[in-house]
């Protein structure tokens, strides 16, 4: 009996060692760990690192990871919970205010973006369709990368950030309708009598919306009152991560982005006198599933495929930023931008994004574009995702203008004592100036 014992318990043992593969795990915290600090001392940002430690670690590195698809996968949580905490920045009246710049800019660029890299691809001998696909999956921004780079610098409140994180949010409703068009111009698509009514689709989209915002405006709050009153701190902590999953959940049902659903639930908590409480509870999951993203990112760049068609993806690469960094730049000039500010935005938006993948792999499994293409044109959005941040790096080497101080008189016999009360993280915030 105590033999067959130790046995049973060993056999447990052992099946609860298979599930969870320990060096994996380790690989990819050791990774993060070390590359981070080391890159941010080099001025080279987190995320090139946790880029850079991907490559290192990945199927193409040191193998210790063999399957980046799936880490991706998961990963992309830590995008849809990034935007679940900007949307708690942004009250209602605040996103109304945006309106002009979502849907007008937003649109502007979107279209004379896409029209541009679209002609790009007939260039490189492409056939249309297949341009299309590549030139509107280059077009989706990088919302991780940016919003990261933003942060990073402090740069998300000031309205050259709020323009950028509108024309975001425009690319990110643009992915409903670009998957649309795909599925039109698939060679395998359905029959029409069991494929799903373009009508019907629009209207489960908007009831989706409308359950949303039922549920945000009626629902939480008082949800959220009575586990505040429970002084359970895991259970609010459990209520914040099934709101953000939730409403992700809800959006991906109704064909929409995960992450816009999360940034809307976001939008209507805003108000909420439990919004530093869920942002509290949120931000250490948003941080850790963001960096393992990234990571997933550098994993995923397949050297040898680089190797086999590097001419095609070196001139993709340098062609589709030029050509997108440099209509981002116009465009920007066009509409009384800065020459600071339309450098900066063509710099930090000239990169290919996340959506780009789902809309490849959309268009793979269609047969709009073959496997090879697919992997090609994932490589291009890749590497030009990690070339972002050496490009913001460069920026910060050229000279910073200069501000006319002409008119203006210095003070004088300006002295005395400041007293700070508390010096917690916004008081140190706070003295930094006056230090």
């Amino acid at each position: 009996m105590a033999g067959d014992a130790i046995i049973h318990g060993t056999d447990v043992v052992a099946a609860a060692a298979s599930g969870i593969d320990l060096l994996q795990v380790v690989a990819l915290l050791a990774a993060g760990v070390i590359a981070v600090p080391l890159f941010k001392r080099a001025g080279l940002g987190s995320v090139l690192g946790y880029l850079a430690a991907g490559l290192a670690i990945g199927p193409f590195g040191l193998r210790l990871i063999a399957d980046p698809q799936a880490i991706l996968h998961v990963s992309e949580l830590g995008v849809v919970l990034f935007l679940f905490i900007v949307g708690l920045e942004m009250e209602p009246s605040r996103l109304w205010s945006l309106r002009k710049q979502i849907f007008g800019l937003g649109v502007i660029q979107v279209a004379f973006c896409g029209a541009l890299l679209t002609g790009a691809g007939i260039l490189l001998g492409f056939p249309p369709a297949v341009a299309f696909v590549a030139g509107m999956g280059f077009v989706m921004t990088s919302t991780a990368i940016v919003m990261q780079l933003l942060t990073e610098r402090g740069d998300l409140a000031t309205p050259a950030g709020q323009k950028i994180v509108s024309i975001l949010l425009l690319e990110d409703l643009a992915i409903v309708p670009l998957l649309a068009v795909v599925a039109l111009l698939s060679p395998r698509m359905t029959d029409a009598a069991t494929a799903t009514p373009v009508w019907l689709s629009i209207l489960i989209a908007i009831g989706c919306i409308a359950a949303l915002n039922f549920i945000g405006r009626w629902v939480l709050n008082p949800l959220f009152r009575i586990l505040a009153n429970s002084q359970a701190r895991e259970v609010m902590t459990a209520a914040a991560l099934l709101v953000v999953l939730g409403a992700a959940l809800l959006f991906q049902f109704g064909g929409l982005s995960m992450a816009m659903g999360a940034f809307l639930a976001g939008v209507l908590l805003s108000t909420s006198t439990f919004r530093h409480q869920l942002e509290a509870d949120i931000e250490p999951f948003r941080g850790i599933l963001l960096g393992l993203f990234f990571l997933a990112v550098g994993m995923s760049l397949d050297i040898n495929i680089v190797a086999a068609n590097w001419q095609v993806i070196a001139l993709s690469v340098v062609g589709y930023m030029v050509i997108k960094g440099g209509a981002i730049f116009v465009l920007a000039r066009l509409l009384k931008s800065s020459f600071a500010d339309a450098l900066e935005r063509a710099l930090l938006m000239a990169q290919g994004g996340e959506f780009a993948f789902v809309l490849f792999t959309t268009a793979a499994a269609s047969g709009l574009i073959t496997a090879d293409q697919q992997a090609i044109f994932s490589a291009t959005v890749i590497i030009s995702m990690v070339l972002t941040p050496l490009s913001i790096q460069a920026l910060r080497l050229l000279p910073k203008p200069v501000q006319s101080m002409e008119g203006v008189e210095e003070p004088d016999g300006l002295s005395g004592d400041i007293l700070v009360i508390g010096f917690g993280r916004f008081g140190q915030i706070a003295s930094q100036a006056l230090l």
